[in-house]
């Protein structure tokens, strides 16, 4: 075939600028015609969807899913990182290795760049510069709130009437808080309190109510569900992003010493209160069943374009304190 694409050229599109995330259930993953396809079937007839590789980040394969050994060997020479999940997609991103509901299955015909891998270990075994990396992720995790929850989209929704002096001071308190820092757990302390505020302010700017976290477990209400939910989406564009830099999930700055693959967790905070925190609470509020909160979430992701911020921060973050004295 004259115009069949070679390896590298199915690598062309950046992880960062790639349309597609998809999740599959019910379905064969296989290659047709030499294309990767997944197939339903719809009665006596069996229908063929088009998978464009070249632009796909992730491919979940959910509940009732099987996948060939032709389409990974196709997923793997564009760079299609797949994973296995529970129904409807979660949970899935948290981990990178085989656990008890998500196995990601990682190409190995890929030669991703060292440099990023070699600054992040330049100064990751010093406590100092790690706390100096966490800093960093924080500033702009508070960049990024107070960007979105002001921003027109959000400052024209219905459900979610921010009072922005209380965030503007509940943001500048934290900020202030982070040089007095001298240690992971401070920061960690400084961060819990501006979580609690975060969670106030969005529960009073949605109408919800009183809110307390609680995280799984039957009987927890509509917002904190939706958190759980919508958090694993964060975490899935963080495990993509550190994968794509080419960082091991577990050489966290922050979340390292109470969780594997923390790094992920890490990441997944810069976005996470941004973006998440305040869908989950306008959606409860409103009505919404977890696929229209699902869609909330994705436009919202795509419109602030998170995967770019989360491979811009690591890099530069990597770059700026691996030059440190």
């Amino acid at each position: 075939m004259a115009d069949a694409l070679i390896p590298s050229e199915l690598k062309t599109i950046l992880h960062s600028k790639r349309s597609n995330i998809y999740y599959l259930q019910y379905c064969r993953v296989l290659v047709n015609g030499g294309r990767v396809e997944y197939v339903t079937e719809e009665g006596k007839q069996s229908l063929y969807w088009n998978i464009p590789i070249a632009n796909t980040t992730v491919v979940m394969l959910g509940t009732g899913t099987s996948v060939t050994q032709a389409a990974m060997r196709e997923f793997a020479r564009a760079g299609v990182l797949v994973g296995f999940c529970g129904g409807g997609g979660t949970p899935l991103y948290a981990a990178n290795e085989v656990e008890v509901n998500v196995s990601w299955l990682t190409s190995q015909s890929e030669y991703r760049p060292t440099e990023y891998l070699q600054q992040w270990v330049s100064f990751w075994f010093d406590e100092q510069k790690r706390l100096a990396a966490a800093m960093a992720f924080q500033k702009v995790r508070s960049q990024q709130i107070r960007k979105n929850w002001l921003h027109p989209v959000m400052t024209q929704e219905d459900g979610f009437k921010l009072d922005a002096l209380k965030a503007e001071a509940v943001l500048q308190r934290f900020e202030q808080s982070l040089p007095q820092c001298n240690n992971i757990n401070e920061l960690m302390a400084h961060e819990a309190v501006l979580t609690k505020g975060l969670y106030k302010l969005a529960a009073t700017a949605a109408r919800y109510g009183d809110f307390t976290r609680a995280k799984r477990g039957a009987g927890i209400d509509v917002a904190n569900r939706y958190l759980d939910h919508g958090n694993y989406m964060a975490y899935g564009l963080a495990a993509t992003a550190v994968w794509v830099i080419g960082l091991p999930h577990g050489l966290a700055v922050m979340h390292g010493k109470t969780r594997r693959g923390g790094l992920v967790f890490d990441v997944a905070d810069l976005i996470k209160d941004a973006l998440i925190l305040p869908q989950a609470f306008i959606a409860a509020m409103k009505g919404e069943d977890e696929q229209e909160f699902r869609h909330r979430c994705v436009s919202h992701l795509q419109r602030a374009d998170a995967l770019d911020i989360m491979i811009e921060t690591v890099q530069c973050v990597a770059q700026e304190i691996s030059q440190q004295k």
